[in-house]
């Protein structure tokens, strides 16, 4: 899964975080990848703690859309 920015032909920087869906606790299976200027900057930081307080599963995304 792809998180924050990748700039045209820029380096692609895979990485392992934990995430858990916030619904039904499910482990998120394989990792992530963002581009080589925009990891570990201060924005990114923010984003992925963003991502992580919000993330859901696709089982309960679309669960949440059909109700």
């Amino acid at each position: 899964m792809i998180i924050g920015r990748v700039l045209e032909n820029e380096k692609k920087v895979k990485f392992e975080e934990e995430i858990t869906c916030n619904n039904c606790g499910k482990k998120v299976p394989g990792g992530l990848q963002t581009g080589a200027s925009y990891y570990q900057t201060q924005e990114f930081q923010k984003e992925l703690e963003n991502f992580k307080r919000n993330y859901l599963c696709g089982i309960c995304r679309d669960k949440k859309r059909r109700d």
